[in-house]
């Protein structure tokens, strides 16, 4: 399956030419003038890359980003903005960002860093199935079922329950889910931890009946 590419830029124009020359790749492009549903898709479906702009009406570009990785979604970002300065630069990668290209940009080396950035960002998770009680994971369709019932689930929220299945009854401490699902320990809290978790178990088990994932007090979370 081709990468799926989420565009943002209020510039109607350019965000066309992006498309065009994205597709032209055999990528799965999206396109939005502005952020307002952009949150939603991200958390929502398989997103493997998001090229943002900064200057945009309603919410900056980088304080969007920012808020994104404090709601534990881990999306790479390319920024693609006309704030050139150093500090401008500085500020993009302080606030989540993974790579920063300044307007007027060059559109081969656009494409060359969406390659190296997928390439370097491809997923971690290996093909093949896990199961854990009436929890089933294809990790081939990265989809899951409960009990025989499709459930959707973030791919966040897959890759939470795939290290919680792959460490079955180990207690997973904070830190570790950290570095091993968001990929950084540092940079983001353990709050974020336990907000994707609790909607987690709300999908799974929203009557609250089976108890797959246990809180180990002052230690961490365990599947049972």
């Amino acid at each position: 399956m081709s990468a799926k590419i989420v565009i943002v830029d209020d510039e109607e124009d350019l965000l066309e030419l992006l498309e065009y020359n994205l597709e032209k790749e055999g990528y799965e492009v999206i396109g939005f003038l502005n952020t307002k549903t952009v949150a939603q898709i991200l958390d929502e479906e398989e997103i493997d890359l998001l090229i943002m702009d900064r200057n945009l009406p309603g919410v900056e570009g980088s304080e969007f980003v920012q808020e994104l990785r404090k709601d534990g979604i881990t999306t790479p970002v390319i920024y693609l903005s006309a704030k050139n300065r150093d500090s401008d630069i500085e500020e993009g990668f302080l606030r989540g960002g993974d790579d920063y290209i300044t307007k007027p940009f060059n559109m081969k080396e656009l494409l060359l860093r969406v390659k190296a950035m997928l390439r370097r960002t491809g997923k971690k998770i290996e093909e093949g199935n896990l199961s854990h009680r009436d929890l089933f994971l294809d990790k081939s369709s990265r989809t899951l079922s409960v009990d025989g019932k499709n459930i959707d689930i973030t791919k966040l929220e897959f890759n939470l329950l795939c290290e919680f299945i792959l460490n079955k009854n180990m207690v997973l401490d904070r830190d570790h889910l950290l570095l091993n699902v968001w990929g950084d320990s540092e940079e983001y809290q353990y709050k974020t931890v336990n907000v994707a978790i609790n909607r987690l178990k709300e999908k799974i088990d929203p009557d609250k009946t089976k108890d797959y994932i246990q809180t180990v007090r002052g230690v961490g979370y365990k599947l049972c």
